[in-house]
């Protein structure tokens, strides 16, 4: 399958490329040439198909045209190892729990992918891989992991100053290794505008064999979308879901619209976010206007300028009245997030991080006006990764934190401290890895 950028149709690489260089030279974004559609066989006997057998089957519409069928079994085989359960909290108020991988957030699934996909990929070459990745908090843990000890890689994670989590921080300058993190003295927008500064520079991207483990690139992207399939195969038959996407960079989102592309029955997308509310403002006005990020509790969300945002316009047609139509926007304030913690745990006895609380405030929301279809509000993170603001709210001890985050307490932080300007990421991979 031939990949060709948001930004010019005619420029066209193939999978190779696509994944390993990340980002067009025109700084748009790679799109599979022609999006794929699973077969009426598929969707006759998806119900009743293993996590494994789905997510196989979505990888090999995308990628089996480049990847022998057994090769990419053992891709996503060895990604899909922890479960995605629905919980219910409330007849159609349900949550889809992401959180159940080894970094503890939903980005372990299109890490781990990416990380087994890009292997087989390079499994001839003899350069070695430079992964360089900005993070506003679960992105840089997640990837940190997947490729902790892969021969022939290196990982640069950028994460802004003072604005992710305590734990969340710990997940990416910990391992040492081949990890190394960087920790920038600005936004995740900052971090985010340095690494595509670095893939824009083509000497330096050629130079360290760059590629990106962010969601501008697709492999990320693929595997998401295998959630959305098996969350929705375990409601009853005929009844269509609203998947409610807390939402930041909208690569998760962009994976759902995959899905539905793929031939998911879905009801409605709504993008619910905190602050930071630059799509669910276009969707109102139909004005697209970035802004600088703001900080939040709800940190992995603080991004101004969302990347895929391109992706969600080329997958509803370039058409604002598309896009409008098939997704909802709606923003919530920390004070609100804050409430809807305590609310839930008081109703249900079920802690929400940050994030799912953010969906979950939109799902209400949205069940208020809309009755018939349960919504599916998207838990990305385990709670005990916000531990300050969860025991703000429900009390000391009122959240258990998992083994595998605790042992990271009394580990030491190793970051090192960077500017906000690209020249200084420049500089610094010309002084340290050539």
């Amino acid at each position: 399958m031939l990949y060709h950028s948001t930004n010019n149709p005619s420029h066209q690489v193939g999978l190779k490329e696509a994944i390993l260089r990340s980002l067009p030279p025109d700084n748009g974004l790679y799109m599979p040439d022609q999006l794929p559609v699973l077969s009426s066989d598929f969707w006759t006997i998806w119900r009743h198909l293993s996590f494994q057998e789905m997510g196989f089957a979505v990888a090999d519409a995308f990628f089996g045209e480049d990847v022998p069928a057994a090769a990419l079994r053992e891709i996503v085989e060895g990604t899909l190892t922890f479960d995605a359960p629905l919980t219910m909290l409330a007849p159609g108020d349900f949550i889809l729990e992401l959180f159940h991988g080894p970094t503890l957030a939903f980005k372990d699934f299109g890490a781990r992918f990416m990380a087994r996909l890009m292997a087989w990929l390079t499994r001839d070459d003899d350069q070695e891989l430079t992964v360089l990745v900005a993070t506003s908090g679960d992105t840089g843990g997640a990837v940190a992991s997947a490729f902790h000890h892969v021969p022939g890689t290196r990982v640069v994670i950028l994460y802004p100053k003072g604005k992710v989590s305590g734990l969340q921080e710990k997940q990416l300058t910990t391992l040492g290794g081949n990890i190394t993190a960087l920790e920038v003295d600005g936004s995740f927008d900052d971090c985010q505008a340095m690494v595509k500064s670095a893939f824009l520079d083509q000497d330096l991207a050629r130079k360290f064999n760059l590629t990106s483990a962010n969601s501008i690139n697709l492999s990320r992207l693929v595997p998401q979308s295998f959630y959305y399939i098996y969350s929705a195969s375990q409601l009853p038959e005929g009844v269509n879901p609203v998947f409610v996407v807390p939402s930041g960079n909208f690569g998760n989102l962009t994976a759902g619209l995959l899905a539905a592309q793929l031939g998911l029955p879905v009801e409605h997308f709504i993008a619910a976010t905190n602050r930071n509310d630059v799509v669910p403002r276009y969707l109102r006005s139909g004005n697209y206007e970035p802004h600088p990020s703001i900080a939040t509790i709800s940190n992995a969300m603080d991004v101004g300028s969302p990347s895929n945002f391109v992706r969600m316009q080329a997958l509803t047609g370039n058409s604002w009245d598309n896009m409008k139509s098939r997704i909802h926007g709606v923003s919530f304030s920390d004070e609100q997030t804050r409430a809807a913690i305590r609310e839930v745990k008081s109703m249900h006895d079920y802690e929400l991080d940050p994030h799912g609380a953010v969906a979950w405030l939109a799902a209400r929301q949205w069940r208020a006006t809309h009755a018939g279809h349960p919504t599916l509000s998207l838990e990305t993170a385990h709670p005990a990764k916000f531990i300050d603001v969860m025991e703000t709210e429900l009390g000391p001890g009122s959240v258990e934190i998992p083994e595998r985050l605790a042992v990271l307490a009394d580990r030491e932080k190793s970051a090192i401290p960077i500017s906000n300007e690209a020249a200084a990421l420049h500089q610094w991979l010309r002084d340290t890895l050539s």
